[in-house]
Parts: structure tokens; sequence; C-alpha cells
């Protein structure tokens, strides 16, 4: 042997071995081996893993020599299987908080069954009408665990579960858990259908009065002794575990107790026993003691059961009460008691007995209280809210808005119980250091917050305040008061009177600063500026609030004017009737606006064609606000104002050209706002002024005014649609204008070396405006026909540059656009893009029922594998054409393409069932794409459920022919008896298996539309 090949001997033979996984046939050889090997610290296999492997190998079928499967035989080997894996759960003491942690439904349902087999419960006899009494102890502890189990499990399967994500299919373990759980569901329809028997025998249970015991490896083995024995009386049932009354009325409690809170959603009158059952397990719990030998309960979920049980039912008695704070505070709340809420939080800022969330869900619930009209309420949530702050500040958490909210408007009696809540929170004896800091803080924050000397003298004068604060802190806070009222002779000795303090000149004017900022009406705001005015003249009151603006074109000419009382009252009455338009109030916009018109008629006639203009405005938007409700046309002279301002933008010297970059445009000097010109144009394009805008309107306006200028184009293109081929050129034209503005430029840096780098696109100056201003003046048109002609061009466009003609997205009067692009690189893709999205969502939003738009949104959700989404719209358009599908959907809105997305939609959502159904829906049934579909099995829609909405005697034979391959009977039966309806014989005339086609069709679609709007 060479010295290497020793060397790793010598390593390899000094390494520990791992000991061998003991197998679960060795325990079939020695007897004795099983309870030597569970009393291993750490055991391997565990006995859970020993359960599943025992009941696995004892149910496994066997194979005749037919190679015929058939059921398990009961030989000695099966039985001593069985019998061992009982013994694994009597070591766990039949625990089965553990067991149902651990063992799937069907593994513990037949290992429940074995224990009832060798516990003699008589076989054929319901457990309800046994006689618990007159059974052996034994027995009868074997008939409460199964039943306790049994509507556990119920309870359990009420429960939503999160589904695991599926790994790579692989068939034999798909089918395996399929058929599992196919098993579990038919275990959990028979425990159901028997919870109601269950209940009645845990019920009876609780009429015991002797000790009960529980099987044993002892008493199991004495079984097997004893197996000659015939009657259920043996030495072994009087034997085994003892578990006592009490601890077995607490154990059946609990489980009664949460199948009766269980059952509450549907029936309340189950709380009222569920809170009896479980309250009794709280009682017996403290008196069964820390070590129970059976019992198993988790003592914080009994608490919240409790808790909840305490609101959700009438208290009984003070004893309840005082059981949970919980249940005490909903008692005040729906007694109205709210000083006895008022008293536990005040109780409850020592104790820290209920959560901060919970104390903050109250409060909200009274400010809802409050907010629904019951005005009673603002006090009670000043204290309450008072409370929960002081408790934040001792739990060095943040202080909620809705406290310095309530201290805008301080009161003496306010600030009287905030002092108490802080005295009664803090016993400054008994705190330790840290929460006296924290209450000290606060205190300072609280004067420093405060403008009122008297309530800052309240609370540095109060005894908590003069414990925890230095002399030299409290003087500070006075000397920081004195600061910020220099009037009021603020001093460290207390004031005896406070209301003497006679009102400053400032508080006359900080007063009428206020009523002017709140005041709407013209005579008003004149009267207080004059007020105003006569208290002092160094002041500019247009300032006075920075929510007051104009715009920027109008500040200078309005500023300029001397007379100052003049100048803040036209600057005010502008800058409020902008704000009353944008908010929709034109009465008072108008109001505001007419005075505004005759004071400066006065002095000014550049003010009083700014005025003018902007009263066109404001007549254009109200008009606009209102015929979204209306619908009625604007009066002839609405119209010809409109006109009248248009050309009155007509450049005052031969060949001016002013871009759109501008934020005015002069004419003699009159500033002119440019979003009067947008709204304009878009007036005469929602009002389908076609022939003025292509025909009447000045040249020179068009070739100077960009709006105007897309205006004209817009109108032409919608004036010839639908037309003829001759349409194009007017299209072509809009198109050019269009694709220019989204074009990009390359922007150039020359570098060190001389050289010229490309750094970046840029957004080209070549077009006539902004992409922003382009979006911007869209979202003022409203009129269908003109919002359709931008969808058509912008899907168009889009279609082009993204060159994906597999997502292409539709529209209507697509084909009157150009094919190519000759400048395809310079065009911005992600911008175009995202103008189509908001185009189509405003368009929805002006009118959610043309199924076209709809579908043009559902493409943009296909094309972005958005399929849920997608469906969505499809669904609607389908349904607004056709009367929520009570007639049929228009061959030309459901067209094979749109029908093709709807099933790829489906398919990448795993919506397989449904993938079927749609491929009926096409010209030529798609039996490929179906039958693909029907072969999935980890469907996520309703499967069987929806084989009623088949109407194709192929799909429904292929269905019976997958289900019976797959020895799926139930199934099965469903898609035969689909097939077995009269009216999808194929004998039938055409009329009636149209109907029915139809009629099915209906149902599905509505099905669908349910579970995707």
């Amino acid at each position: 042997m060479s010295a290497e090949a020793a060397d790793r001997e010598a390593v390899t033979s000094s390494r520990p071995c791992t000991p061998p996984q003991t197998i679960w046939f060795e325990f079939l050889l020695d007897e004795g081996m099983l309870e030597k090997h569970l009393q291993k610290s750490y055991p391997d296999p565990s006995p859970i893993q020993l359960i599943n492997q025992f009941l696995e190998q004892a149910s496994k079928p066997s194979v005749n020599e037919q190679n015929q499967v058939q059921p398990p035989t009961d030989n000695k080997r099966n039985r001593t299987l069985k019998l061992l894996a009982l013994k694994v759960a009597a070591h766990l003491k039949w625990d089965l908080e553990l067991l149902e942690k651990s063992l799937t439904v069907p593994v513990l349902n037949m290992l429940l069954n074995e224990l009832l087999c060798v516990s003699k419960v008589p076989p054929g006899v319901k457990h309800v009408d046994l006689d618990l009494c007159s059974l052996p102890p034994t027995t009868t502890m074997a008939v409460l665990v199964y039943n306790r189990w049994a509507v556990r499990t119920t309870v359990q399967s009420s429960f939503p579960v999160k589904q695991l994500k599926p790994g790579p299919p692989q068939l034999n373990i798909m089918n395996q858990i399929q058929q599992e759980k196919e098993l579990t569901d038919n275990i959990l329809k028979v425990l159901k259908e028997q919870a109601g028997d269950s209940i009645l025998v845990l019920e009876r249970a609780l009429q015991l009065t002797s000790d009960l015991h529980v099987h044993t490896i002892r008493t199991l083995d004495q079984i097997v002794a004893e197996a000659c024995l015939a009657n259920g009386e043996t030495e072994s049932s009087a034997v085994g575990l003892c578990i006592s009354m009490d601890e077995m009325h607490c154990q059946v409690c609990y489980d009664l107790g949460t199948v009766f809170f269980s059952q509450g959603s549907s029936t309340p009158s189950a709380y009222e026993k569920a809170k009896e059952h479980l309250f009794k397990t709280s009682e017996l719990l403290s008196k069964i003691g820390p070590d129970p030998v059976h019992c198993r309960i988790d003592r914080r979920r009994l608490d919240g059961y409790c808790q909840a049980c305490a609101v959700l039912t009438t208290p009984s008695g003070t004893n309840e009460l005082q059981l949970t704070t919980y249940g005490r505070v909903h008692h005040c709340i729906r007694s109205s008691n709210y000083q006895g809420l008022i008293d536990i939080f005040l109780e409850d800022n020592r104790t820290l007995s209920l959560l901060s969330h919970f104390r903050h869900s109250v409060l909200r619930e009274l400010y809802q209280m409050a907010q629904n009209g019951d005005r009673s309420l603002e006090e009670v949530c000043f204290k309450v809210c008072s409370c929960n702050t002081v408790r934040n500040v001792l739990e060095q958490q943040v202080i909620g808005v809705r406290f310095h909210q309530l201290l805008l408007k301080p009161t003496k009696e306010r600030i009287d119980f905030l002092l108490e809540v802080c005295a009664r929170s803090l016993n400054l004896d008994q705190a330790p250091e840290d929460s006296k800091k924290k209450m000290a803080a606060f205190l300072k924050i609280l004067c420093q917050s405060l403008d009122d000397p008297q309530f800052v003298f309240m609370i540095s004068s109060h005894d908590m305040c003069m414990r925890l604060l230095k002399d030299e802190e409290r003087k500070l806070l006075l000397d920081q008061m004195r600061k910020r009222s220099p009037r009021v002779n603020l001093s460290t000795k207390p004031l005896t009177v406070f209301y003497d303090i006679p009102a400053s000149a400032s508080v006359n004017i900080g007063q009428l600063e206020h009523q002017l900022i709140l005041t709407v009406d013209p005579g008003r705001i004149r009267q207080i500026l004059i007020e105003l005015h006569g208290m002092t003249s160094d002041r500019q009151f247009w300032t006075v609030s920075n929510k007051w603006e104009v715009p920027t074109v109008y500040g200078g000419i309005i500023l300029s004017i001397k007379d100052n009382l003049t100048r803040d009252l036209v600057y005010i009455l502008m800058a409020k009737g902008l704000h009353s338009i944008i908010i929709k109030d034109f009465t008072h916009a108008r109001q505001l606006y007419s005075s505004c018109l005759e004071l400066v008629t006065e002095f000014s006639p550049k003010l009083r064609q700014v005025m003018l203009n902007e009263m066109l405005l404001l007549d254009i938007s109200a008009h606009k606000s209102g015929i979204e409700n209306a619908g009625e046309r604007p009066p002839a002279d609405l119209v010809s104002r409109v006109r009248g301002y248009l050309e009155m933008r007509l450049p005052a010297y031969p060949g001016g050209k002013l871009s759109s970059r501008h934020s005015a445009m002069l004419r003699e000097d009159i500033p002119l706002r440019q979003i009067i010109t947008e709204e304009c144009v878009a007036f005469m394009l929602n009002w389908k002024e076609n022939e003025y805008l292509t025909l009447q309107i000045p040249a020179a306006l068009v070739q100077n005014n960009p709006y105007v200028k897309l205006g004209q184009l817009l109108a032409a293109t919608c004036k010839e649609l639908p037309g003829p081929k001759e349409s194009r050129r007017t299209a072509k034209d809009l198109w050019d204008v269009v694709v220019q503005i989204f074009c990009l430029s390359n922007q150039h840096k020359r570098i060190n070396d001389g050289r010229v780098s490309l750094i970046k696109h840029r957004e080209s100056t070549l077009g006539i405006m902004y992409r922003s201003e382009l979006v911007t003046f869209i979202k003022r048109l409203i009129d269908p026909l003109v919002l359709t002609t931008l969808i058509s061009l912008f899907v168009k466009l889009h279609n082009i540059v993204r060159d994906d003609i597999v997502n292409d997205v539709t529209a209507e009067h697509i084909s009157i656009w150009p094919t190519t692009i000759p400048n395809l690189q310079s065009v911005d893709v992600e911008a175009v893009a995202v103008t189509m999205k908001e185009l189509v969502g405003y368009s929805l939003n002006i009118n959610s029922c043309n199924h076209f738009w709809l579908i043009t949104q559902a493409d943009i959700y296909f094309a972005t594998n958005q399929f849920s989404a997608a469906l969505h719209f499809y669904l609607q358009a389908g349904a607004i054409c056709s009367d929520f599908f009570n007639k049929g959907v228009p061959p030309d809105v459901y067209t094979d393409m749109v029908l093709k997305r709807m099933i790829k939609c489906c398919s990448m959502l795993n919506c397989h069932t449904q993938v079927a159904i749609l491929c009926q829906f096409l010209r030529e049934v798609d039996y490929m794409t179906a039958f693909k579909a029907l072969q999935e099995q980890n469907s996520h829609d309703a499967m069987d459920s929806y084989y009623d909405y088949i109407w194709d005697i192929t799909i429904l034979e292929y269905l019976t022919h997958i289900h019976h391959k797959r020895g799926e009977i139930d199934k099965r039966q469903i898609a035969i008896k689909a097939i077995g309806q009269s009216e999808l014989n194929s004998s039938n005339p055409e009329e009636v298996l149209h109907l029915a086609a139809q009629k099915r069709k209906k149902k599905f679609l509505q099905a669908m539309a349910k579970l995707y709007f």
C-alpha cells in the first residue's frame, strides 16, 4: 500500500460515522424495538414519520395474478403495522394539535378509525346513539378523540389556505396529489355532514362525571394479548393514562367553543354558545394547573376568542366585563357610556394592557360617528385623543396629527382635562426617570405650541409641571411667550385676570385678513379692504394669502396700478375668480369677474379687454361643465365671441410668427393667455364648427398659431370621415404634423480632442408644439369623433414604431393613415406609447360606453401582458353592445382576432376550461387549442362547473374520454350529463342548435363578466 493510500484510509477511519436510519420493517421483526426507539432524545425517523410509514405500508393495495389492483388485505402484517402506528400516537398522548399539524387528513382519519376499532366501539352504530356513561372509559375516550378531531377539522377547513406554487410538472406526482386532494375532499364532505352529530356527542360528554382513560403502549399490548375476548369490558379497558374529568371538560369546551364561533358568521346566536364554552374553558384551565396531562390549549388564542366573544355578544354580568378590557371598551361604545370609556383609557395609560393600534381604532370609530352627525361626540373625541397622545408620549411614539388639529381651538376645559390625563397617567413618586423626562418634554412642547398666555400659565403653574420642570426651564418658556406676544406683560407671578387684556390693532387686522381670505362676496371684499387701508397704509393686502395667484402675464399690469386700494381689489377679485373656476363655482366666479370688469372699465381699457377675455374663458368652462350632464349646444352669442377672440389674435405685423412656447401673444399691448386660445379651438372642435375651422378662419391665424393649425387639420380630417380615399390627403397632413412633434433630435458636444460626440436624444424643436402641450390640448376635447380620430392616429403610429404585428393594437378608422414613416428611427417610441395610453384612458373617462375605445384599451393591456385587465375590457366592450350579453355580441366587436386574444388571456391566467369554451366562439372551432387546454390539470378556473356552457359535442366527448382516462368519475358524470341534454342532439333542426349555443354563450359571458368586473 502506498503512503498516500494509507493516509487516506487513516483519515477516513477517523471520521465519525452517521448511524444508519432505522427502516420501518425493522420494527416488525423486533417487538420491543419501537418503545426503545421512541425513548431516544431525537429519534430518526421521528414519531410522525413512523406513523406515516406504518399506515402507508398497511394501506398499500395488492396486485393479484391477473395483474388487477386489489384493496389492502387484512393480514397479520398489516394489523401489526396499524397497531404500531397506534402505539406511536399513544406515545404522543393523542395530542391532536401535533397530529393535525403533521399528518394529512386521510392519514389521521385512518389512524383514528383504527383507534375506534381497537377500543371496541360498536360497529354500525352512530356515535350520537351511544350511551357514553355505559361505555368503558377507554372506549368513551376514543369516541371523544375522534369527534373532537371531526369538529376541529371542519373548523380548520373553513379557513383560507395559501396555494403552494406548483413545481416542474411531473405526471406521477401530479396524479398522486390529485388523488390525495379528492380523498381529502371526500372525507371533509362526510365530516361536514356529520358535524351536527359530533357536536351532540361532545355536548353529552360534558355531562360525564367520572375520569376517563386513554390508551397507552401498555394497554395496546394487552389488547393483542386479549384478542380472544369478544366483549368490550376487558382489563385493558379500565387502565391506561388517566384523564381527569376537569381536563376532559376543558378540552371539549374549547373545541365546542371554536366550532360555534366559526358558525357565528352565518348564525349570530352561535356566538352566545361559543362564549359560554370558551369562558368555561378559561375557568377550567386555571383550575387544572400549568402541566395538564392531555389538554393542549393555546392560551393566547383562547384569550383572543374570549375577547372576540365579549365584543360580539351582550355582556351577561360584571364578572365577564372584568375578564377582558377589550370587552369593556366595546360595551361602553355600544351603550354610549363614553365616560366609562375614558376612565378605561386613563386606567390603561398606567397598566398598558390595550394595544396602541386598538386604541387608535376606537378613536377612528368615534370620529366616524361624529362626522355622521353626532356632534356631542366632539369633546369625547378630544378626550380619547388626549389619552392616546399621553400614551404615545410615554411610549416614545409620534404624536398624531389629530391632537394638533384639536388643539387649534383650545379651551380652559380642554387644557384642564389634558393636565388631568398627564397627572393620572404618571405617578411621579414611582415613575422611572425616563418617563419623567418624556412627560416634561411633552409639556414644554405643549406650552410652545399655544399662543394664548392664559393657557401657557395654566400648564406652567400646574403641580406636575412645577415638579418636572426646573425654575429656569419654566422661566425660559415664559420668556419665549413674551417674545411672541410683546404687548402682553407676562411675568413669572400668577396673573389674576386674563380676560382684561385689550385687543390690539394687530388683532383687528388679523381678523379682517381672515375674513378677507374666506369671503367671496365682491361687496364685502371691497368693504374689508377699505377698513384695512384705513388702519394701515404700508401693507400690500394682495399678499395676505399665498393661494391668491393671477397669471404672470397679468401680474405686471395689475401691480402697476398706482392706487393701493384699487390694486389690491383688482388682484384679489381676479385671484378669487380664478380659484372659483378651478373648483367649478361658476356663480361666484361670474360675480367676482363682473365686479372686477365694472371696476377696471373706469380707468383701464387694457384691463377691460383682459377681463372680457377671462369672462369668455369662464363662459366656455361653465358651458363645458354643464354639457357633460345636459348636452345642450352653446348659444350663438358664445360661438360668435369665440370667433371674435380667435380673430383678435391675428399678428399685428406682417410675417410676424410667435411660438407657442411664449406664455402670451400681444396685440396692441393686451396680454393674452394661451389657455384661452386652446379652450376656444377645443370649443369649436367639440361643437363641430368644422366649416369655420376649415374654410372661414383667416389663413394668417392658421400659420401663426399652432393650436389653430392643429384644430383646422383635425376638423378637416373629421369632416371627411367616413369618406373616400381622398380623405387620406387631409389625414396625411395631420399625420405629418403629429409625427414631427414626436421626433427626437440628436444633441452633440465637442470634446477636448476636437471630436464631436453624440450625447443624447432631445425632443425636436421642429414640431409646432411640444408633446406636453399637445397632451394638454387633447384633454380639452370631448367630441367622440375627434377623440376617435386621434386615437386611431396614435394607435397606427404606435403599431408602426413598435413593429410587433402579433401585439398590434386596433382602432376605428385606422386605415386612413399612412403605413410607413420615412424617418422611423427618429420617432420617440416610449413617448408615443405613453401618449396613446393617456389618450385612451382620458377618452374612456369621457365616455366609458364606447366599445371601440374599450377594445383598444384591452389591446393595449394585451400587448403589455396584463391579461386580467385585458379580459376586463374585452368583456366590458361586449357587455355594452349586447345589453349585458342578453343579445348577441355584434361580430364586428368580437372578431376572430379579439376572441383569439381573449383565449390567450385565459390561457396565460391558467383558466384552461375558459379557453376551451371560448374556442367554440370562433367561426371555425379551434379543436386543437381546446383539447390542449383540457389536458391541463392545473387549472385556476371553475373547471367542471363550466361544462354546462359547452355546446360542441366533440369537445364534450373529449372531456368524457380524458376524465375516464384519469379516473375522475365525478367529473366524467358531469360531462356525460352535459352531452345528454336533448337540445344538443345533432339531429335537432339548425334553429334549435343555434338557440342552444346562444343561450350558453350568454350564460358563459355573464359568468365571465361577474368574475372579471
